[in-house]
């Protein structure tokens, strides 16, 4: 009898011993798992857009006739904007918003089929009031989800308080085209990724040249340009030597990180239309922290995400922040200065 009971004994034994150390295990994995979480919780998050979203962001088209420029609304919450060249020398801008809640953006315009490029490298929806008939055949050719005010007002709003023709005073919010993608029955998921990788520890370029200020002519009657602010590590926006203000806020338009090229423009039609190679390559400029380095860009499709890359080979990575893409004219030069 004895025996047995130390038989008995050395079992329970032995079953305590086993189950102290699976708890172990266990509280050991949950502090693994606890200190991963507080790693994870530490690691910087890119604030211009959420990194791990799906969403579908929104590509806008933004008058920027001098007449319409002072009621530019919106714009800082944009993470991405291009400016690209129109009839008559003057420009237009293709907002890119991605996850805001921005309350007016605008003003409004019509499409030109050479934007079409660029929303479609972001697979986003496209927002505009009217369009040209090549962008209007090309929008129905690429099977581009959009809202076009001139059919669906009722997801925009034009101010008539404005001392501006009516063309001039279209505009919108997130809330309203959140509200038309929902109608539409559109897809929500995007397809791809980001079009850039982003930094949460700041980039200072080497190799580069100073840039303090930057001159991007698109004719004689349209020059963007941006003088960098040592403070804030912001480059401060112009249009022909006056500040770029937001019509809501009353604040000077900013960018973090600036890419410029050129691509070849001709005229399609009498009224100055034009045509833009996007689909190509060649050199240009990311600006960013005051200083300017030579890249290459290269779009081999009109529906492609543009590549850019340093002279060397390697992506070309920016500071976490807004971008504005400066896509000039081949005829025009580009000017940096210190």
């Amino acid at each position: 009898m004895r025996k047995k009971q130390k038989r008995t004994s050395s079992k329970w034994f032995l079953v305590v011993i086993l189950f102290l150390s699976l708890v172990g295990i266990v509280l050991c994995s949950q502090t693994l798992f606890q200190k991963q979480e507080i790693m994870n919780s530490e690691k910087p998050k890119i604030q211009v857009i959420d990194e791990e979203s799906k969403s579908r962001p929104y590509a806008v088209m933004i008058n920027n006739l001098s007449v319409a420029r002072k009621y530019h609304s919106g714009l800082q919450d944009a993470y991405l904007v291009y400016e690209m060249i129109v009839e008559g020398g003057i420009t237009r801008f293709l907002a890119i918003f991605q996850d805001t809640d921005t309350s007016v953006i605008g003003p409004i315009r019509s499409a030109r089929p050479y934007y079409l490029d660029y929303v479609m490298e972001h697979d986003a929806y496209f927002v505009h009031w009217g369009f040209s008939e090549e962008a209007k055949k090309d929008i129905k050719t690429y099977g581009i989800q959009n809202l076009n005010g001139l059919y669906q007002d009722r997801y925009f709003w034009k101010d008539r308080t404005l001392p501006v023709a009516t063309e001039h005073t279209a505009f919108t919010s997130m809330e309203k085209l959140k509200q038309g993608i929902h109608d539409s029955s559109y897809r929500n998921i995007r397809k791809g990724n980001f079009l850039f990788s982003y930094s949460s520890e700041e980039v200072n370029l080497e190799e580069g040249s100073t840039a303090n200020v930057i001159e991007i002519p698109y004719s004689n009657s349209s020059v963007t340009s941006y003088r960098y602010n040592q403070e804030t590590k912001l480059y401060e926006r112009f249009v022909n030597q006056e500040p770029h203000v937001d019509y809501v806020t009353k604040k000077q338009y900013t960018a973090k990180n600036i890419i410029t090229y050129q691509v070849k423009n001709t005229s399609i039609d009498s009224y100055g239309r034009q045509k833009l190679d996007t689909v190509s390559k060649g050199e240009g400029y990311y600006i960013t922290n005051g200083v300017a380095k030579k890249i290459m860009f290269e779009k081999t499709s009109r529906s492609g995400k543009t590549k850019y890359t340093y002279l060397d080979g390697t992506e070309v990575v920016l500071n976490d922040g807004n971008t504005w893409i400066q896509i000039q004219p081949t005829s025009q030069s580009f000017i940096i200065t210190e």
